[in-house]
């Protein structure tokens, strides 16, 4: 049980809110199936052509601006950096756009754990101003949480942020998130299921929770996090 009166909660997604089995046997496949035709669809596009430069700066590279000569190495790019589960800028912008074409024809619904809708609404209620912290982009961000099982849950969320307030375990970027909130850090509880990501919010002054779901990896070695199972243990 965590007992907190304080205005603000951060939540990860991935372990937290949805499950780790969701992410990486339902969305990463679906983008690395869809990568190449959604390329070929929306080359030229700004979201897509900003995603291109951006992986290419991620990578120390540079890619032919063409499609003709363009598209095999940024695949290819791409899928290297899926491989190795990077959470790089650019990879997790595409991967937004993939996912947001899929969400938009009904091929994929997201899915949030049952205690999740509850307490979001639960949350609001009490004026809490509720954000989501994940690696992935804000626009992947925003488009699960229109579209999950549970309905839409966005209007519940006042903000979203990625990487590019920062790595998510540097304690500076949940300082930047704090001023962004306009809270002092110790107002916030941030919620998630990775101990170093907790070991920087709580060095930045944030009050923390470590999710314990199905699932989820073994926590290894010992942490002062208080450990939650479901978010109805936050009171």
């Amino acid at each position: 049980m965590i007992t907190f009166t304080g205005r603000g909660i951060l939540l990860d997604i991935e372990g937290t809110t949805s499950s780790i089995k969701f992410v990486y046997e339902v969305l990463f496949p679906f983008a690395r199936t869809y990568l190449e035709d959604y390329l070929r669809q929306h080359w030229d596009e700004p979201p897509v052509a900003q995603a291109r430069a951006q992986i290419a700066r991620d990578a120390g590279t540079t890619f032919p601006p063409d499609i003709e000569h363009g598209l095999a190495p940024v695949c290819k790019e791409v899928q290297r950096q899926m491989d190795a589960d990077l959470k790089a800028t650019g990879l997790k912008a595409l991967q937004g756009l993939i996912w947001q074409q899929g969400y938009d024809s009904g091929l994929l619904t997201s899915h949030v754990y049952p205690d999740v809708p509850d307490a979001l609404r639960r949350w609001a209620e009490r004026g809490l101003d509720v954000r989501i912290y994940s690696s992935g982009s804000v626009g992947a961000q925003r488009v699960f949480f229109a579209n999950t099982a549970a309905g839409n849950l966005l209007p519940l969320l006042r903000g979203h942020y990625d990487t590019t307030v920062g790595p998510k375990r540097a304690a500076d970027s949940y300082s930047h998130i704090a001023a962004d909130m306009k809270l002092p850090p110790g107002e916030i509880l941030f919620l998630s299921d990775v101990v170093p990501e907790l070991d920087a919010a709580a060095a930045a002054g944030m009050r923390t929770g470590l999710v314990v779901r199905p699932g989820n990896a073994p926590v290894a070695g010992q942490h002062f996090h208080p450990a939650i199972s479901d978010f109805g243990q936050i009171g």
